[in-house]
């Protein structure tokens, strides 16, 4: 299963993770406090400059016929869309700027240039996704209710549909993500699912704000822009279509690298119900991932390359993410835990390998769900013999005992390492545990060489005595013949 205990998979005390949440705590408290007119500045200029491309490229548009006016044109306008959704939209719409108390700039006005609508969004992402990061049948952002993204789902036969099902949801993400927050939004207002014979809550609410929100999006794309470019009408909602293409296929990029990649865990129910306010916070560090960025791809993700920092802190400018950063490996430094990023394409390609590898059934894969790359729980330390676990002596032991009554038992020995003085966290356990894999692998290479060549020696022996055997009884047959 996933993680059901956070202290004794992290490595780290009660007390350990109360230091922590108070720390990160206090980092939140620090930017809150410094926020003012630079910060204020920024969002201000992002919003003017995503204004300004959209204008170009719609003006530029007017000449698609011409290839240079149309490739410029998408060109302006799939940036100005990736920066109204990821940068703009989706950060307005956290609260990040609530606190200038501009009501365009405002989590409570903003409407972004997506299919689905704020509200249903804010909904089903700001408290579903961020309160129960990455907990199972918690938090239906795991896999967006289409793809299996841990093996403590069930396998299914529609599974199997799972890569065609993922381009799909690439191409079409804004509309993917936008009926993934209908159906949240319903649910969490109680409302029973659409029937179509007979018609039942089809008119509902929620359903009403979607479509007229979707044909809003849908008028301006391709139907009025186009329009008023007059004869170019056919090249400009060409190219209305390829820059949400652009812009559908980047925020999907952006959204599974910060969520799916290896070391990006999940969690069970067990580990949220009894949760501390700092088990949060280490939740939201080991659920989360980071992708290598610079200054613009930064901001052309919104920022959201600080996936971890995002999790911790939400509700925070996204601008203020490159130096909480900073902040933050520190205390990944501090307490020995993995801070889980690395360049944008092998963060996606990791996960792109959990979509196809999970298509299949169990029994096709090797790993279980507490030791694979993609899903871990504090069993995958089971059966390991490290100088670091006295006593720990795998299922048997875990079959009495709990993994946090093992850390109880052994908080000197783990917390703090004896010769340095120095914590011993979650990445010096994955580190340990990674040599002590290695190191049972070759020795069971070296049993299996071993048995093999005792086989082998067993097999020339057997062939030497059936040669004796038979040179015997050539000898004796050549006697007898010669007796005769």
């Amino acid at each position: 299963m996933a993680i059901t205990d956070i202290k004794a998979f992290a490595h780290l005390t009660a007390a350990d993770i109360e230091s922590l949440g108070h720390e990160l705590d206090t980092i939140r408290r620090d930017v809150e406090s410094s926020l003012g007119e630079k910060d204020a500045r920024y969002i201000r200029r992002s919003i003017a400059a995503q204004r300004i491309l959209e204008a170009a490229g719609r003006a530029t548009l007017f000449a698609s016929k011409k290839r240079w006016a149309w490739l410029t044109g998408t060109a302006l306008l799939s940036v100005a869309k990736i920066i109204e959704n990821m940068e703009l939209g989706h950060n307005i719409s956290h609260g990040q700027w609530d606190w200038m108390n501009d009501p365009e700039i405002h989590s409570t006005t903003w409407e972004w240039d997506m299919t689905g609508t704020s509200a249903q969004w804010k909904a089903a992402h700001n408290y579903s996704h961020h309160m129960y990061t990455n907990i199972l049948d918690m938090d239906d952002d795991l896999g967006f209710g289409i793809l299996r993204m841990t093996r403590d789902e069930e396998w299914k036969p529609i599974n199997l549909a799972q890569p065609v099902a993922n381009l799909f949801l690439a191409a079409l993400f804004e509309w993917g993500i936008a009926l993934h927050d209908l159906a949240a939004t319903k649910e969490q207002m109680g409302i029973p699912p659409v029937g179509l014979f007979p018609p039942r809550n089809i008119f509902n609410e929620p359903n009403k704000a979607f479509w007229r929100k979707a044909g809003k999006q849908i008028a301006k794309d391709f139907v009025i822009y186009p329009a008023l470019t007059g004869p170019a009408w056919k090249s400009t909602l060409k190219a209305n279509a390829t820059a949400n293409l652009i812009r559908n296929l980047w925020a999907y990029a952006v959204i599974f690298c910060g969520h799916f990649p290896d070391g990006a865990e999940k969690f069970t129910v067990d580990q949220f119900e009894n949760e501390t306010h700092g088990e949060w916070y280490l939740r939201q560090m080991l659920g989360s991932a980071n992708f290598d960025a610079g200054p613009v791809m930064g901001f052309m993700s919104g920022n959201l390359s600080y996936q971890i920092e995002h999790h911790l802190f939400p509700d925070l400018p996204s601008n203020r993410y490159p130096e909480l950063s900073v902040k933050v490996r520190e205390l990944c430094d501090k307490y020995d835990l993995p801070y889980t990023t690395g360049p944008l394409s092998k963060q996606y390609l990791l996960a792109f390998r959990t979509i196809h590898k999970l298509a299949l059934p169990d029994q096709w894969l090797k790993r279980t769900s507490d030791n694979a790359p993609e899903t871990s729980s504090e069993r995958k330390f089971a059966g390991i013999s490290l100088p670091s676990l006295p006593q720990w002596n795998g299922s048997e032991w875990l079959a009495e005992h709990s993994a946090s009554e093992w850390l109880a038992e052994h908080q000197p020995t783990w917390g703090l390492d004896p010769e340095t003085g120095e914590r011993r966290g979650l990445r010096s356990a994955m580190q340990e545990a990674k040599v002590a894999l290695k190191a049972k692998a070759r020795h069971e290479q070296e049993v299996l060489r071993e048995a093999k060549a005792t086989l082998q020696e067993k097999a020339r022996q057997e062939r030497e005595l059936l040669k004796a055997k038979a040179q015997r009884e050539g000898r004796i047959s050549r006697i007898l013949r010669r007796n005769r």
